[in-house]
């Protein structure tokens, strides 16, 4: 790579806006999935409450009632949506396991949605010993 196009290209990404989730980032990615604004209830989160390496984390979220869709949000990831599921209506399970990066510590939402529009949150508090993703 030549010196100009270097300058360039560095130039350019000096440009881009920097991703950076807020609780209102969050909140707003929640309402926007949702179609509304969550209640608590019918949501578990197995998620270990503290994690020595942020790199690969294990949860899982399961509802406790008919659901047709599972999200995971936090607050201090880069972007604040992690992973949305739809699950089939008469899906006699809902759950959902997975493995994400956290970024530090921080509190981890599950939201669940149901066909007739009702939603659910649920929230686990998660100490990051050792961050995943570079922190400013």
């Amino acid at each position: 790579m030549r010196r100009r196009e270097f300058v360039m290209a560095a130039s350019a990404l000096a440009l881009l806006p920097e991703a950076r989730a807020t609780d209102e980032a969050m909140r707003a990615a929640i309402r926007a999935w949702a179609g509304r604004e969550p209640e608590a209830g019918v949501l578990k989160i197995d998620i270990a409450e503290l994690v020595e390496n942020g790199n690969a984390v294990p949860v899982r979220v399961a509802a406790s009632e008919p659901v047709t869709g599972l999200a995971l949000f936090t607050p201090l990831n880069p972007e604040p949506e992690v992973v949305h599921v739809t699950l089939a209506a008469g899906n006699p399970r809902p759950e959902f396991s997975t493995r994400m990066r956290l970024a530090r510590s921080q509190r981890i939402v599950a939201v669940a949605k149901a066909a007739d529009g009702r939603c659910w949150q649920a929230g686990v508090d998660v100490i990051v010993t050792l961050a995943a993703c570079v922190e400013p």
